[in-house]
C-alpha cells in the first residue's frame, strides 16, 4: 500500500502542476472572457480533485506511521 500511495503522490504533484497552469492561464487575459472563465472551472475540478487523491493517500498510509502534510490550501 505505501508503493501506490507514492505513485499517488507523485498524480498530486501533477495535479497540483495543472492547477497552477489553469491559474495562469485565468490571470493572464481578460477576466470577463470565456477563456478565463473555463480555466478557473478547470483550476476548480483540479483542486477537488486533488482533495479526494490526498483523502486516498492518506487512508492508504493510515497505521503505517508515515505521515504526509495536507496541501489543502482550504479554497472549496
Amino acid at each position: 500500500m505505501t508503493d501506490l500511495a507514492e505513485r499517488l503522490e507523485r498524480a498530486l504533484e501533477e495535479l497540483s502542476d495543472m492547477a497552477m497552469d489553469a491559474l495562469r492561464r485565468a490571470t493572464s487575459g481578460d477576466p470577463d472572457s470565456a477563456e478565463t472563465g473555463e480555466a478557473l472551472a478547470l483550476e476548480r475540478r483540479v483542486l477537488k480533485a486533488r482533495r479526494a487523491l490526498e483523502k486516498c493517500i492518506a487512508a492508504l498510509r493510515e497505521g503505517s506511521g508515515v505521515g504526509r502534510a495536507s496541501l489543502d490550501d482550504g479554497a472549496a
